[in-house]
């Protein structure tokens, strides 16, 4: 059986690292895939129980140098922040102790030595002045330079090198060339102050990295701090306030104003307006009374009231949507494995141009050994491919995180990058262009009765059916407030109506057949009766034994921002088409009405059939296509589609059959996933130009190819620090994506 687990990582330093778990886990028996994302640090590995325990897995990964626990849905909301601030603590504290003897070194080295850039402004020497390097370089080189060698040698015993490896080759080859010159060739040419600086430098970049980068998946953070601790359950006839992880399906809990409520459920008694801005992303807060469902982490804000508990623990729409984001950040984009397989042969590579930069220059040139070898330092220390590693995972993280707090659930960063190639939308109609339930939108009074009189009437005979659209009639008299009477022998005619006594009267109320069959003249009605019917409406007919009453239109009508979020889409380049099992004509009236052009409409589809339609489209063109629906009927043309959309409730979120769920059931998201997707996938590819431009660039003139023409060079010191604001800048660039506005 597969079972899915996440690990989270200790101790990876780049891209490379991720590579390394990643071939360890998938050598493993019985592992099925394996994600290991170096932005958060974490592993998701789908595998099958009879073959492998979590026990295998966690060695898996220890076996390479690394240290690994299992993520349970149950763990603490600040146990991650609490990792990540211990992790920034220690970058802190080796920073400062490298500084403490880097700063001396590099001022004794620079300013006090014959060789150093400054002297000559000086002119003074420090007596032992090597020796002094020596004993300054040593403890940086070797207790906070540890790590370094520690996580190259794991690389070495996987079979490969990584981002540390470089950096300890680059030092170690300036440390072990300086003490050679100073304690045994005797003389003054040493390096000591640039492989201190170099690890400092590195230090740096990753504390530095480490601050912003933690700030990435702030968004889940966040959700996760909504759930309160306490719950206030009716248990014995008494409240007890007990651990929300006590609270069991079909307790009573109680909610006061302004507080928290703990888990999903249906109110039983009382009302309020309740905040679910953090959920659903919707900014008003919605009315509840008894009956309506609450979400768990959603703030009550005025009334008190009690309701029943139908989903706690992991099953709460809130540990959904926290394990669906957090899915989604494990997952890779498509374009990851370009930058994987670049990482993965980027160190074997580099070492290969530093050993040729040095032989050219050494050999082939000329050049002192010295100057060789600092040219081999900084082609090892600025090719780092951190930034590489980090273009990707920070922008879904941070992309991800945006869609949540709008409502917007995209599930992983495949999803995220196929959105935005889409071309062309099917949106289904019943429930996600039209609000799924219809209303009365045309009462049409005649034979002297006014509006609410035939309401009235039409109402009180259709009280006690249980047709659809007779429920539509009674609750919009109850929402004009008009009464309603009880009618008696009401008898329903298939295919035809109702008929019921009502004060001391016989009423008809059905379709034109049912006025045919009683002899009730509909000649003078009959130009309103095909206006309302050529605009999609179900126009009914009300009389008594000699005359007609009146015409009452019902229909299902399109949601508010239906247009809006049509006309957006096409602004951006994207078709939108209506699918739906009506038929033609109320097809193309709701389409009118939504701004779909006539030629984009199926109708009369059965909703297996709709799949199949997907299909032809996606064949058409050779285009993505994004589907819009219910998660329902329309699971298989969900699933069809290169992005399939589910209208979420706020609280089916869970849906599978969607790549991406709208919490808010509001089209305008529809428009708003497709901007997202489009900025997060311009923010991945800036981070890739960068990075990749970066490494193409600073190669070449670490190697020292502007040297012979105008006699720069690029000291590895410069190149450490370099290498470390690469990654920061790809990070910072990927938080940017927070700003930007998705309406």
């Amino acid at each position: 059986m597969t079972k899915k687990i996440r690990l989270s990582i200790e101790g990876m330093h780049c891209a490379s690292c991720a590579a390394v778990i990643t071939r360890s886990l998938m050598k493993t028996p019985g592992v099925q895939t394996a994600n290991v994302n170096y932005a958060t640090h974490k592993a998701t590995i789908a595998f099958n129980d009879a073959i492998a325990q979590e026990n295998d897995l966690i060695k898996a990964v220890e076996k390479k140098g690394y240290r690994a626990h299992v993520m349970t849905g149950e763990e603490d909301p600040d146990a991650q922040r609490n990792r990540e601030a211990k992790e920034t603590r220690k970058l802190h504290t080796a920073f400062l102790f490298s500084l403490a003897f880097t700063i001396p070194a590099l001022i004794i080295g620079m300013v006090f030595m014959t060789d150093g850039l400054l002297y000559s402004l000086f002119d003074f020497e420090v007596a032992y002045g090597p020796f002094w390097l020596f004993l300054l370089a040593t403890p940086v080189q070797f207790i906070i330079g540890w790590q370094f060698y520690k996580s190259a040698w794991s690389a070495l015993r996987a079979g490969g090198a990584n981002m540390d490896t470089l950096i300890a080759l680059g030092t170690t080859a300036a440390y072990v060339y300086s003490v050679y010159t100073i304690f045994i060739a005797r003389q003054d040419t040493q390096y000591f102050e640039i492989s201190a600086a170099l690890i400092t430098f590195v230090i740096l970049g990753k504390l530095l990295e480490s601050m912003p980068k933690g700030k990435t998946s702030d968004a889940i953070r966040k959700l996760m701090g909504l759930a309160p601790k306490i719950a206030t359950v009716i248990r014995g006839g008494q409240e007890m306030e007990i651990p929300i992880d006590e609270v069991i399906t079909g307790d009573i809990l109680v909610v006061k104003p302004g507080g928290k409520i703990p888990v999903d459920g249906e109110i039983t008694d009382g009302s309020s307006a309740v905040d679910e801005a953090m959920i659903t992303g919707e900014s008003i807060p919605v009315e509840k009374g008894v009956g309506s469902q609450v979400i768990g982490g959603t703030i009550n804000k005025h009334g008190s009231f009690r309701f029943k508990a139908t989903r706690v623990g992991a099953n709460t729409t809130l540990s959904q949507i926290v394990k669906l984001i957090e899915d989604a950040q494990g997952q890779k984009a498509p374009i990851q494995r370009f930058a994987d397989a670049i990482s993965s042969y980027f160190v074997p590579i580099v070492i290969g141009i530093a050993i040729l930069t040095f032989s050219i220059w050494y050999f082939a040139i000329g050049e002192p050994f010295g100057f060789a070898l600092q040219t081999a330092i900084a082609v090892l220390v600025i090719a780092c491919p951190c930034a590489l590693g980090l273009a990707t995972p920070t922008a879904v993280m941070v992309g991800t995180g945006k869609g949540a707090q709008h409502g917007i659930l995209i599930k992983g960063g495949e999803a995220l990058e196929n959105a935005h190639k889409v071309r062309a939308v099917v949106f289904d109609k019943t429930g996600t262009i039209t609000n799924g339930t219809p209303k009365v939108t045309n009462l049409v009074p005649f034979h002297g009765i006014n509006e609410r009189t035939l309401l009235h009437i039409a109402a009180s005979v259709e009280k006690n059916s249980e047709h659809p659209l007779a429920e539509s009639i009674v609750n919009d008299a109850k929402h004009k407030n008009v009464p309603m009477r009880d009618a008696s022998e009401f008898k329903a005619i298939p295919g035809h109506g109702v008929t019921a006594q009502l004060e001391g009267h016989t009423f008809f109320f059905g379709n034109v057949k049912l006025m045919a069959q009683h002899g009730i003249d509909i000649s003078f009605a009959q130009a309103e009766l095909i206006k309302l019917e050529n605009e999609g409406k179900t126009a009914m007919l009300l009389s008594n034994e000699k005359h007609l009453l009146g015409i009452v239109a019902v229909a299902d009508t399109i949601k508010e921002g239906a247009p809006r979020a049509i006309a957006r889409l096409q602004k951006m380049g994207i078709t939108p088409y209506m699918i739906t099992g009506d038929n033609k004509r109320t097809a193309a009236a709701i389409a009118t009405q939504a701004g779909i052009k006539a030629e984009h409409v199926f109708a009369e589809v059965l909703p297996q059939d709709k799949a199949e339609h997907v299909k032809r489209l996606q064949q058409h063109g050779k285009q993505k296509v994004a589907m819009v629906g219910d998660g329902v009927n329309d699971a298989p043309a969900l699933a069809q589609a290169d992005i399939g959309i589910a209208m979420g409730s706020g609280t089916d979120v869970a849906m599978e059959t969607g790549s991406v769920v709208l919490m808010r059931n509001d089209l305008e998201d529809v428009p708003r996933a497709f901007r997202l997707s489009r900025i997060t996938m311009s923010k991945i590819r800036q981070n890739m130009f960068w990075a990749l431009f970066y490494n193409v660039l600073g190669i070449p003139v670490a190697a020292g190819v502007l040297y012979l023409s105008t006699g720069w060079l690029l000291s590895p010191i410069l190149a450490g620090a370099a290498m470390a604001l690469s990654s920061v800048s790809v990070v910072t660039n990927s938080l940017l994506l927070k700003y930007k506005r998705l309406a």
